[in-house]
């Protein structure tokens, strides 16, 4: 891509551009062409950190530019530093503005500093660079002695390198404020000699000689660091007195009075790195509130580990096994330590062992009302993690179980933005492979309530794939065959009711999948339930507003069944009134009546008895998408019956939620058809009371409140 015309962009801005793209996974080979327009879009720090950029489109359209910084890690698909350093080298200002460059995770593919069309080709081409990362690269002793030739180098990070020796820094001596230095597999130097290289380094301030516990390294080179360690902390302030910054992390042979004698010596020291030491309870640390130190002593010091490591697994995945256990039954919000989880789990998309113990601690961090005060965008990307690593992971069922329990929350699926089209079909795809009771019930709530959520377009296309039906009603099958009446049936049932509301298709596939044959059987074989009566006739409602499926419900002994529901006076008014919605709508069209019509005339006269008896409720029964199914129910020449289920219907709900459904009624016309009702002579004078009583309601709503779509209706539970 390129642009044929573009406006001068202010310089952040275009860094700004960039960066959203990488966020948003958009930068490839053919995006990043629009930087080529190097002097309208002019980049200054530059990230394409896991970006597939190849060399060619690198070059031609980032290396114009005069970079300041430029991180370059993790590219796959062959980008080698080789490539990063002579396309950066083959622009003069690059040469002298380029102050940082990242490569982590890059084969250098410099074995030694070569000749490029007489231009010298190395590190040192790039005069201007102060910080260098080379973390997990094939650093060699003489690359590593070209960037130690860099005049103004301050930083150089070499962790997980294959460096041997470290003789080249004593070339930077003068300059060099950090070295990190993490796990150096490959290092050959005796401690005597390590520990008189970091003696000569006079402007060092920050020290990193980490290790990582967890590694099966040779043991004859760790011990050779622990030794380092040991002679270091031993030394005195005369050694490295300008040291103020030390990480021993993972260093586990360290004694405690090494580490005293250490920190009472070195006034000015502001950081200690002692996770997984053994050492960050140690008592002398109390006596020095501002040292920030990494560490499993308390949340503070797995805060700052969470944060300071978030590149290095291995201590990632230490911090969060103590995280864990300091946080189960907390009662403690903990935004900030649940952000860094988060990021912690982004810097890690492929490890299993990290999002095993990410997402336990996500739990922990989140369970109860905790996730009700939490700021709502670090909810919504918390829920977008989990999503990730349940798609991630499909194979280790801990995952699954913590990412399950998570999520099962109402107020992160009622209120938190987030996929829930796609997370929904991510829960139904697990819970067609697992049977396990308690996660299976948590799967089915889950669903359950993304169904409500989700948009009627959204819902349509859930129900084009009739694996999602066929898999609800196999939950709905197995509970029926063994007479449970518990939870999972229930959350099972409302998924089917929520997920066939006005969605044809959905309701379809539901006969095609012998739903009806399946109901039939649940409304008889759990007649005194009526939480379980409710959800089934609520279903069948669904059916019946479609006009093309009414016939598959013409089944007499059905009707009547439903029918003596309705005229049970003991039956709670939640049961008749779905009961009496399904025969209201199949008695509206007496062109469509295919049986007894006798049977008809019993329906609208016992409809408009019955519901005459039925007492005003307080609590939410029933809510509504639209109104849309009762435009044919509100004609003048339907039956009082019909008539006055439809009003006493839209009345309920209007009392209940005054200012979304009055809307709703203005917005989709129903007010001409209540006003019909309320001035045709042949209205019968219950209908006319109930409309009226709608219409008055509406005028004392002067100024309907618009709604947003976040008020769109809760769906039915």
């Amino acid at each position: 891509m390129s642009l044929i015309w573009a406006p001068l962009f202010p310089q952040e801005l275009a860094d700004q551009l960039l960066q959203k793209m990488v966020t948003k996974g958009m930068l490839n080979d053919t995006t990043v062409g629009i930087f080529r327009n190097s002097e309208k879009l002019r980049l200054r720090s530059a990230s394409i950190r896991y970006c597939k950029v190849s060399a060619m489109a690198f070059r031609l359209a980032l290396c114009p530019h005069r970079l300041l910084e430029l991180d370059a890690s993790w590219v796959p698909g062959g980008l080698t530093g080789a490539d990063v350093i002579s396309g950066l080298a083959s622009n003069p200002d690059c040469r002298a503005s380029l102050q940082m460059l990242a490569l982590n995770g890059l084969s250098l593919n410099l074995e030694s500093p070569e000749e490029d069309s007489g231009v010298f080709i190395g590190f040192s081409s790039l005069q201007g660079l102060k910080t260098i990362h080379l973390v997990n690269t094939d650093l060699t002793d003489d690359v590593l002695e070209d960037i130690c030739t860099l005049p103004r180098l301050e930083t150089l990070d070499i962790s997980c390198s294959s460096v041997t020796e470290l003789n080249a820094l004593l070339k930077c001596k003068n300059t060099l404020r950090s070295l990190i230095a993490h796990r150096l597999y490959r290092l050959d130097t005796t401690p005597v000699r390590l520990l008189f290289i970091f003696t000569q380094l006079h402007a060092l301030r920050h020290l990193d000689i980490s290790y990582n516990h967890f590694a099966n390294d040779d043991s004859e080179r760790r011990t050779n660091g622990d030794e380092t360690v040991r002679q270091l902390l031993e030394a005195g302030p005369q050694i490295l007195p300008s040291l103020v910054s030390l990480d021993i992390s993972g260093r586990k042979t360290i004694d405690d009075s090494a580490l005293r004698g250490f920190v009472e010596s070195r006034s000015g020291l502001v950081f200690l790195g002692l996770l997984a030491t053994g050492l960050s309870s140690s008592p002398v640390l109390s006596s020095h509130e501002n040292l920030k130190v990494t560490g499993e002593a308390n949340e503070k010091q797995l805060w700052e580990a969470l944060r300071r490591y978030r590149e290095r697994e291995c201590f990632v995945k230490e911090a969060l096994i103590h995280l864990y256990h300091l946080t189960t039954d907390t009662d403690k919000p903990q935004p900030d330590m649940l952000k860094l989880v988060v990021e912690d789990m982004r810097s890690h998309p492929e490890s299993p062992h990290v999002h095993l113990l990410a997402t336990a601690c996500v739990f922990n961090l989140t369970t109860r009302d905790l996730a009700e005060v939490m700021p709502v965008r670090l909810m919504s990307a918390t829920v977008t993690q989990l999503l990730h690593a349940m798609e991630t992971f499909p194979n280790i069922q801990q995952v699954q179980s913590n990412c399950l329990m998570a999520l099962c929350n109402d107020y992160l699926l009622q209120n938190v933005p987030f996929d829930r089209y796609s997370a929904a079909m991510l829960v139904i795809k697990w819970l067609s492979n697992h049977e396990e009771p308690t996660l299976q019930r948590i799967a089915v709530a889950i669903i359950s309530i993304l169904v409500a959520k989700i948009s009627v377009e959204e819902t349509a296309l859930l129900s084009n794939d009739i694996s999602f039906m066929k898999q609800l009603l196999t939950v709905v099958q197995h509970k029926a065959m063994l007479g449970l009446v518990d939870p999972t049936l229930k959350f099972a049932l409302s998924a089917l009711w929520n997920l066939t509301d006005e969605t044809p298709t959905a309701a379809r596939n539901f006969i095609e999948c012998q739903g009806l044959e399946l109901y039939m059987e649940v409304l008889e074989s759990y007649y005194s339930e009526t939480a379980i009566q409710q959800k089934v006739l609520g279903l069948l409602n669904n059916i019946a507003e479609v006009e093309e499926l009414q016939p598959d419900l013409m089944d007499e002994d059905l009707l009547e069944h439903i029918l003596s529901l309705l005229q049970d006076s003991q039956m709670l008014v939640e049961v008749r009134y779905f009961a009496g919605g399904i025969l209201a709508q199949l008695a509206s069209r007496e062109e469509a009546w295919t049986l007894d019509q006798e049977l008809r005339s019993t329906i609208l006269e016992q409809l408009h008895k019955s519901i005459m008896t039925w007492p005003h409720l307080e609590q939410e029964m029933v809510s509504y998408r639209s109104f849309r199914p009762f435009c044919s129910l509100l004609q003048t020449y339907q039956p009082s019956g019909v008539q006055l289920w439809a009003v006493w219907a839209i009345h309920l709900v209007c009392r209940q939620n005054a200012s979304y459904y009055i809307h709703m009624l203005t917005k989709e016309g129903l007010m001409e058809l209540l006003k019909a009702l309320d001035t045709h002579p042949d209205t019968h004078s219950d209908v006319k009371r109930v409309s009226q009583s709608i219409l008055r309601m509406v005028q004392e709503q002067q100024s309907p409140c618009e709604v947003t779509n976040s008020q769109t209706e809760p769906g039915k539970s």
